[in-house]
């Protein structure tokens, strides 16, 4: 089996390693129902919705929970 013949310097190896770290932008879309921008085939965070329909329903913020439980 080869062995190489030469160390490779750092610079060679992070030039390399470097093709890896970029990120591709996610493609966003806006939701049917309240038209805030999410990803595509998911739950629409904002309002719960998903294909016209409404799938989770929203929880209340943990302020006011407190208040209707006194």
């Amino acid at each position: 089996m080869p062995n190489p013949k030469r160390k490779h310097t750092p610079m060679r190896r992070d030039k390399r390693r470097a093709q890896n770290w970029k990120l591709e932008v996610k493609s966003l879309s806006p939701c049917g129902q309240c038209g805030a921008l999410r990803l595509p085939h998911r739950v629409c965070p904002s309002c719960g919705s998903y294909n016209g329909k409404i799938e989770v329903a929203q929880k209340a913020p943990k302020g006011e929970e407190g208040k209707e439980q006194k």
